[in-house]
């Protein structure tokens, strides 16, 4: 082979390798592109659910009674609530109490809640007796 023909061979070697190099790399992003819109979606729904959480079932529900012992830490009570069907997620609730913003958290007590109910409800529904106890005692 002259040297001509070496010298085009190993150009278009080059090309191709290029080409295969820059194809990689659009392949690479679009996945990366793929990935990130995958999580932000992911996130978003996960967020929309935090403060947004529809009740377990449509009005007007099934009264379930959940006793709150004392010493019993939000993460157990979620659990409580997941077992018997009051929300769909006991980590989801950890969050949605944490960001409900009672300082006292929730009491126990033995409550009556429905499956109507949104977390939010349960929540506030929980967390009044130390509400009310802090107006009577102003």
């Amino acid at each position: 082979m002259s040297r001509k023909g070496k010298k085009r061979s190993m150009r278009k070697k080059e090309a191709a390798g290029m080409a295969v190099h820059s194809v990689i790399k659009i392949v690479v992003i679009v996945l990366v592109a793929m990935v990130i819109y995958r999580l932000g979606s992911m996130a978003f729904e996960y967020g929309e659910r935090i403060f947004g959480e529809p009740p377990m079932a449509d009005a007007p529900g099934t009264d379930i009674e959940i006793t709150v012992q004392n010493g019993d830490n939000v993460k157990v009570i979620a659990q409580k609530l997941e077992d018997a069907g009051l929300v769909r997620d006991a980590g989801l609730f950890v969050l949605q109490e944490k960001l409900a913003g009672y300082k006292d958290g929730l009491k126990a007590g033995t409550y009556t809640l429905n499956t109507s109910m949104t977390p939010d409800e349960m929540i506030q529904i929980m967390a009044a007796s130390s509400e009310e106890d802090d107006a009577e005692g102003s």
